[in-house]
């Protein structure tokens, strides 16, 4: 987000140094009114022109951020379901365990199976 407002700002400097430059050169240059005024014209152009292509390129870079952003968060959705499956499938592993562990007893279902209930 910093990246988004220096590049505000920075357009916005842009524009002003270009508005200074401009009236500078307008009032130093020994041109008459005629020519004075279609530089002015294509001064303004040219900084209209930039304006758009900086802009554009703002368009472009914000798309990319939005897609990558989905992406992310599609990730995120697939795995958040891969864990709740994995999730529920180690939850009916307990509870099918269960009634045997009751009935017969923590041996029946192994040591290991015991010590991972346990835990559980």
């Amino acid at each position: 987000m910093a990246d988004n407002e220096n590049g505000s700002n920075g357009l916005g400097w842009f524009l002003a140094g270009l508005g200074v430059g401009a009236l500078i050169g307008v009032l130093y240059a020994p041109k008459a009114g005629k020519e004075t005024r279609e530089d002015i014209a294509n001064g303004a152009r040219e900084a209209k022109e930039r304006a758009e292509e900086l802009i554009e390129q703002g368009r472009q870079k914000a798309g990319e951020y939005v897609e990558q952003g989905k992406q992310y968060v599609e990730q995120g959705k697939q795995k958040a379901g891969e864990l709740v499956e994995e999730g529920k499938r180690q939850a009916k592993e307990k509870v099918d365990m269960g009634p045997r562990v009751l009935r017969e007893g923590p041996h029946a279902v192994g040591a290991s199976m015991w010590r991972r209930a346990r835990t559980w």
